[in-house]
């Protein structure tokens, strides 16, 4: 056997058969001949994959890593072939892995959900929700959806949307402790930070008269490990937070956050990208996923807060920030 893929199929028959005599017998071959096969994987890689015994064999991290990645080229073989034997209208089917934050889930990703399996019922979903990176070279999700800049990364990335980060503070924060007037008084309010990707710490803003960045890398006197926990602290009035508008869009349409300094907007929305691994024949469900999400989002409409002419205009005026105040 002297191709890739055939390989592969005897690796993954060592490891699901628990061993090279198993293997063999399943795949008609010698074991002494299976054996010889894992071990020149072995050489051309220069690493260990299997941990051998006089019976069994069981994966190091690096076969893991390879059996993972083994399974899933194979699936993406047959898919191939299912596809081309069928010809393009074949039905996208089987399992889909999804990673994505749990505000983007919660607002955005789950109320469409209906819809998409109304018109894919042989799509199974299974989904992951953290606002924590994921590898899908190691074969944890098929799709992961990340709202901003995607730098450096192996994957493939489809923009599927925007989004807008707000500046917000409840009613009882800013009634205690004043309301922002300019970027640099930030650094006399409590502002709410992330603990997990500290380019999140750092907001920006641009002069409104002649159009000069700002960049405030604020000091956290509270900080989370993801969105929704940030949102729930400035609901309880402990700090300024900055989030997503699909996220609290709704909490400022009824008064229980109030955006802060928009007319210094830096004026860039943020992009949603889905990401997922780069194959030359995508899978029919990857596929359907993508474009149907990239399609509804296309048409979602700015939020309402966010067209008015300025949100202040029918609030209170700044007030004198109360310095001695502790929460």
């Amino acid at each position: 056997m002297d191709n890739a893929a055939g390989e592969m199929r005897v690796f993954i028959a060592v490891v699901e058969n628990h061993g090279f005599a198993a293997a063999g017998k399943h795949l008609n071959m010698s074991p002494s001949s299976v054996s010889k096969l894992v071990s020149r994987i072995e050489g051309r890689l220069q690493t260990r994959l299997l941990l051998r015994s006089a019976r069994t064999a069981s994966l190091t991290a690096e076969g893991e890593v390879y059996y993972r990645s083994a399974c899933r080229i194979l699936a993406d073989i047959r898919h191939t072939e299912s596809m081309l034997s069928q010809g393009p209208n074949v039905t996208p089917r089987g399992q889909l892995r999804i990673s994505a934050s749990v505000p983007f889930a919660r607002c955005v990703l789950l109320p469409l959900i209906p819809e998409f399996t109304e018109l894919y019922p042989e799509i199974e979903l299974d989904f992951s929700l953290n606002d924590s990176s994921i590898d899908l070279m190691q074969n944890t999700a098929d799709i992961a959806i990340r709202v901003g800049a995607v730098n450096d990364c192996p994957l493939k990335a489809r923009k599927i949307g925007e989004s807008r980060r707000t500046l917000v503070a409840s009613p009882g924060y800013l009634a205690r402790y004043g309301i922002p007037d300019h970027p640099e008084n930030l650094e006399q309010h409590r502002c709410i930070g992330f603990n997990f990707h500290q380019g999140l710490n750092e907001w920006l803003f641009k002069e409104p008269s002649n159009g000069r960045g700002i960049t405030k890398r604020i000091s956290s006197a509270i900080a989370a490990s993801d969105g929704e926990t940030v949102r729930q602290l400035a609901l309880l009035g402990m700090g300024i937070a900055r989030l997503a508008s699909f996220h609290i869009g709704e909490d400022i349409e009824e008064g229980r956050l109030v955006p802060l300094l928009q007319e210094y907007h830096y004026g860039r929305n943020e992009p949603i990208n889905a990401l997922f691994v780069d194959h030359t024949h995508l899978a029919a469900r990857v596929r359907a996923f993508v474009d149907f999400f990239a399609e509804k989002l296309s048409r979602q409409t700015t939020p309402s807060y966010l067209r008015k002419k300025s949100f202040l205009e029918v609030h209170p005026q700044p007030r004198a920030i109360q310095r001695n105040a502790v929460l």
